[in-house]
């Protein structure tokens, strides 16, 4: 494994001794430059990513040519969990929300661990379903929740995942990892802004009360959340 603490990764930081020697020779290490595309809905999965640092955020891509934000995957796990088990085709387009730097594993080395070892392979199925319920809340939660209380969640979810306070976002990301309007966005930022909760400016966030904006989240962080410290009971380093 190249120069990263595998503590800075919740996947691989919760492996057994022995399970991490399986993938250990085979990790890369890689930039995560943002508003990378990983891959496009539709296409064959090869490789697995494991953030150290950075986000990558799961989107759907509508008939229109929109793209709304599913799930975000940060330093707490991995993407392709699912993919190393079953079919690799990807469900949905993955892209670097905020910028880093992961160690990538090509999808037959993940898979042969995992079928080499009954623990890994439990390990992986537990980041799977984790990925899946954060999918299954953001589904409820943009069909039933205000623009404002999303927003204040999916920019929790990316401090905790990042590991920043200070996130670059553009109004475009921003609409997109809600699935609202820009002006609407633009609008809802300002409050939050009003509220002294962010500081907001062309693009740059910077989180200056998470206890405010936690609070103003709807309850989907909390439970989200909660599903991944059950499901994972993380151990990422700062």
């Amino acid at each position: 494994m190249d120069m990263i603490s595998r503590s800075s990764n919740g996947f691989l930081s919760a492996l057994s001794a022995d399970d991490f020697e399986l993938v250990r020779p085979h990790l890369r290490t890689v930039e995560l430059t943002q508003e990378l595309v990983l891959i496009e809905a539709g296409e064959t999965l090869k490789r697995a990513y494991l953030p150290h640092r950075g986000v990558i955020s799961l989107v759907v891509n509508l008939a229109k040519g929109e793209r709304v934000q599913v799930a975000i995957i940060g330093r707490d796990s991995l993407y392709g969990a699912f993919a190393a088990l079953g079919d690799p085709v990807a469900l949905n387009s993955a892209v670097v929300l905020m910028p880093g730097v992961a160690s990538t594993l090509d999808l037959d080395r993940l898979h042969a661990a995992a079928e080499q070892s009954a623990t890994f392979r439990s390990l992986l199925i537990r980041h799977g379903l984790a990925v899946h319920a954060q999918v299954q809340q953001t589904a409820g939660c943009n069909a039933a929740h205000t623009v404002e209380s999303r927003l204040a969640r999916c920019l929790a979810q990316t401090c905790d995942l990042s590991g920043h306070s200070r996130l670059d976002l553009t109004q475009e990301s921003l609409a997109q990892m809600i699935g609202a309007r820009r002006n609407s966005v633009s609008l809802v930022a300002s409050m939050l802004q009003q509220s002294n909760f962010i500081h907001y400016s062309r693009g740059h966030i910077e989180i200056t009360n998470m206890d405010g904006l936690t609070k103003t989240a709807c309850e989907c962080y909390a439970i989200v959340k909660s599903h991944y410290e059950r499901l994972l009971r993380l151990r990422v380093s700062a």
